[in-house]
């Protein structure tokens, strides 16, 4: 493989306040400081360049026109490895304002879509974004994506399937919807999807099958998830991920493979966030490198653990060879 993977979907600035407390509402409440980050499909875009140095990422997203696009595009330019040629430049971009109350470490979050509701499949240069795998960001957050096609049954189906017509595999994930709807949707992507990777609840969402009881993780149910969305149209892998542990299914094969999560020390974890797209690179590198389906899933499973050494979404990934030092090191037998 020699085009490296391309990333489609919705590029985010995130913009953090530090308040002393979330206010009620009518009430006022003092900013402690302000930060900004690149967010969205930036975490993952990150992770893979850092990932492998030599490694092709080819970026397809709508970013505006004035400082906050500029921010973002600058930051993802400082790694020689990311090619940006594909992103539009209209608009606004899309924007999420984090409020992180001091006083009790929660988070809440105001999100702009602006960008991501307006990309859809003009917005890609098939020649420009040829790669060994296509990889279509967080299906339900973008409208125009999530949209009804008469022949596909929505554009992020069309997207997929014209990206497997361009000799590309595909792969996808999706975001956790609040009122835990939209897996009909995302069920229509999953006929032209190669590589599915999704959490405990986003597996709920599309099957109905109740993983999750009291905290816990069912395996069985667990299995019996993979195989409702492989039934869906996943040809190669689909993965799910928890803070417990991770479920695979390899659907050439049938095999099932479970991976527990990393025994990371007191203090290790800063923050969590950005730790699913973490989750999400290492699957995409493993597939492009041909590895097994349960090679991936260590190697996800430590770059989650990585990313979760950092307060920011990625600061905290290392190369390969490093974030496999970290499964070695923190493994559960």
């Amino acid at each position: 493989m020699k085009n490296g993977i391309a990333v489609a979907g919705s590029l985010i600035l995130d913009q953090h306040y530090m308040v002393e407390t979330y206010p009620e509402q009518g009430k006022l409440t003092n900013i402690r400081g302000t930060d900004r980050s690149v967010g969205g499909t930036g975490n993952l875009i990150m992770d893979l360049a850092k990932i492998d140095e030599t490694l092709p990422v080819k970026v397809s997203a709508i970013l505006g026109t004035g400082g906050n696009g500029r921010f973002v595009k600058n930051t993802l330019s400082q790694y020689p490895n990311i090619d940006l040629c594909n992103i539009v430049e209209r608009g606004d971009t899309s924007m999420t304002m984090v409020m992180n109350a001091m006083d009790n470490n929660q988070r809440t979050f105001f999100y702009l879509p602006a960008g991501s509701d307006e990309y859809d499949m003009e917005c890609i240069d098939w020649e420009r974004i040829q790669a060994d795998i296509f990889q279509l960001e967080y299906l339900l957050l973008m409208k125009k994506i999530d949209e009804p096609d008469p022949e596909y049954g929505t554009h992020a189906a069309r997207i997929l399937h014209d990206a497997r017509a361009h000799g590309m595999k595909t792969s996808i994930d999706m975001v956790t919807t609040s009122d835990g709807k939209g897996g009909e949707i995302v069920k229509a992507s999953l006929k032209y999807t190669d590589y599915c990777t999704i959490n405990e609840l986003e597996a709920e969402m599309i099957t109905g099958i109740r993983i999750l009881e009291n905290g816990v993780l069912d395996d069985g149910k667990a299995y019996a998830a993979l195989k409702a969305i492989k039934a869906c149209g996943v040809s190669s892998w689909v993965v799910i991920h928890s803070p417990s542990c991770g479920y695979g299914l390899d659907c050439v094969t049938g095999e099932t493979v479970k991976v527990k999560s990393l025994a990371l020390p007191k203090g290790y974890i800063k923050g969590t966030t950005g730790a699913g797209d973490a989750y999400c690179a290492g699957i995409l590198y493993g597939a492009y490198r041909e590895m097994s389906i349960e090679s991936a899933m260590k190697l996800g499973t430590a770059s989650a653990a990585c990313s979760l050494s950092d307060t920011s979404g990625t600061e905290g990934m290392r190369s390969y060879e490093e974030v496999r030092k970290v499964y070695e090191t923190y493994r559960v037998e």
